[in-house]
């Protein structure tokens, strides 16, 4: 029985509630691709790799025409998706294609077929290009989306923050080289050569592998790591609490789907399922909102 572009549509994008063949399906292709990750990684070891390359490479031909099958069937059923915006069937699927879920499909497949046509590529970049089959979980997970949604909404945050890190990172380059370019001429060479050292400072990473060794070089360092400090916990406050604001955001949205769907005083079938729908949309956990449920629903029965 031939299925159709809707359906198709629906099995391939994230399962939605209750749909069991749907949630199947985006299960056996995330341990696939966790599958690849890991046989990828076994590649690498030169030992494994003589033992076991024949089963890897059988593995990996499996594993690429189950990927070219999954992308042409998404391209297929494109036009069938609602989260594309073109009012045309060839629309959605350009849309698809240069999407970025589409993109890393499309690249997630070129490595392996590169190593197969082109017998003599350097094998070493094409596995490192094979992990970002990683990426295909995006259909899954909105953990990107939400990254950059997060960026995005502190954007003007976010900017001064890169304009506070770039002013130090200049800062800290000049004031270096102007201490260390005399003593250590083969190191601290230009400002474009310290600018590595004034990274790795800012970082607090500190590899070690290039340092100041005169007073004034060990001071600039000293307030290179103490500004470095500040900048990078600057950014990862700004980015945390971006996040914050994003879960805040979803369970404003979560508590008033449950508020209007109590104001009859119980919840149907078809307002549960959207409700189960949005929570796990949400990826808020099933006690969050029964927790949720629970307390507007008390609140509905005493009246206030």
């Amino acid at each position: 029985m031939a299925i159709s572009q809707q359906r198709l549509a629906e099995i391939l994008n994230k399962g939605r509630f209750g749909d069991g063949i749907s949630k199947s399906v985006d299960l056996a292709l995330s341990v696939l691709i966790l599958l690849n990750l890991v046989a990828v990684c076994l590649e690498s070891v030169e030992s494994i790799e003589k033992v076991y390359g024949s089963q890897l490479f059988i593995f990996e031909m499996i594993s690429v025409s189950v990927f070219a099958v999954e992308y042409a069937l998404r391209l297929y059923s494109a036009p069938k998706r609602t989260d594309l915006q073109s009012d045309t069937a060839m629309g959605r699927r350009l849309e698809y294609m240069f999407s970025f879920t589409g993109v890393v499909d499309l690249l997630a497949l070129i490595p392996s077929f590169l190593q197969w046509l082109i017998p003599g590529a350097d094998l070493r970049w094409l596995r490192a290009l094979r992990m970002i089959r990683l990426l295909k979980l995006s259909h899954y997970s909105s953990a990107l989306e939400d990254l950059v949604s997060a960026i995005y909404e502190e954007r003007r945050a976010f900017g001064a923050a890169l304009y506070l890190l770039g002013i130090a990172l200049f800062l800290a380059s000049a004031l270096i080289y102007v201490a260390e370019n005399a003593v250590q001429p083969d190191v601290f060479s230009s400002i474009p050569e310290t600018m590595w050292w004034a990274i790795i400072t800012l970082t607090t990473v500190g590899y070690g592998d290039v340092s100041p060794i005169t007073p004034l070089g060990k001071l600039i360092g000293a307030l290179t790591a103490l500004m470095g400090v500040c900048t990078v916990a600057l950014l990862t406050g700004i980015v945390g609490s971006a996040f914050a604001n994003q879960l805040e955001k979803r369970k404003a949205i979560f508590e008033a789907e449950v508020d209007h769907a109590l104001a009859d005083g119980t919840i149907s079938t078809d307002e549960a399922e959207h409700i189960e729908r949005l929570r796990e949309e949400f990826n808020l956990s099933e006690d969050h909102a029964h927790a949720i449920i629970a307390s507007l629903t008390e609140r509905h029965k005493t009246g206030n």
